[in-house]
């Protein structure tokens, strides 16, 4: 079984007939894609709230099965108690648990936070390491957190995040037919120029959000429907 990093596989994939088939034609959609979602989301960021690296990174933790806007709600609380890794370290796991309590799985994400606190202190003197290969191994974080701390604190694009929101969109458009979030990410890392890569994320969560729900899509308001394999069977 494929290592998914606490994501979930996508549950639909794109129409096989109106998919582009060769590399030529995935990149050509690609380069629409792009242009036409920056045009639309010229102010297209991360919407969770943070300071600093440290911030963010607990921020991402408590955001997976969780909306943004609830993280938001509850972190100023998080962070005005536990402001660096040294101080979260040495929380109570009840003390965060109910700080935590409203983002779900509280339990899990309290004790993922407290660890990966300590971690940070053990191996990072409290700082947050800048490669994927050092944020991995942290309690609480795979992948997808790595990329999202690397491209947003510091402006490093060595992965693209891909959540479910740039699951459904990249499968509905056809550009690749993987299930799974890594194999999507290296489907998607090949079409995209890597400057771009943290702001694709961006782009496709707030189109997702906006535009292209999971359930029903909203395809006559959309930019890209012309490039899209799924419409208008969606």
């Amino acid at each position: 079984m494929t290592k998914t990093n606490g994501q979930k596989p996508s549950q639909r994939a794109a129409l096989v007939s109106r998919s582009p088939k060769t590399k030529a034609d995935k990149l050509a959609v690609s380069s629409v894609v792009l242009e036409r979602l920056k045009a639309e989301y010229p102010d297209a960021h991360c919407e969770l709230d943070y300071r600093n690296p440290f911030e963010l990174l607990c921020a991402t933790i408590l955001s997976a099965q969780c909306t943004d806007v609830r993280v938001n709600m509850v972190t100023p609380a998080l962070f005005a108690r536990y402001p660096d890794a040294h101080a979260l370290r040495a929380a109570t796991q009840e003390d965060v648990e109910e700080i935590v309590r409203s983002t779900g799985f509280f339990r899990a994400k309290a004790k993922s936070l407290i660890g990966m606190a300590g971690m940070l202190v053990a191996k990072y003197d409290g700082n947050v390491p800048r490669t994927i290969a050092e944020l991995v191994p942290l309690a609480g974080v795979g992948r997808k957190t790595a990329n999202v701390i690397l491209g947003n604190a510091f402006d490093i694009n060595e992965g693209i995040v891909v959540d479910t929101h740039v699951q459904r969109l990249v499968r509905r458009l056809g550009l690749t037919r993987q299930a799974d979030p890594i194999g999507i990410e290296l489907a998607l890392m090949p079409l995209f120029p890597r400057d771009d890569w943290a702001l694709l994320s961006h782009l496709l969560i707030w189109h997702g959000r906006r535009t292209c729900f999971a359930r029903k899509p909203n395809c006559t308001g959309c930019v890209i429907q012309e490039s899209c394999a799924s419409w208008p069977a969606v």
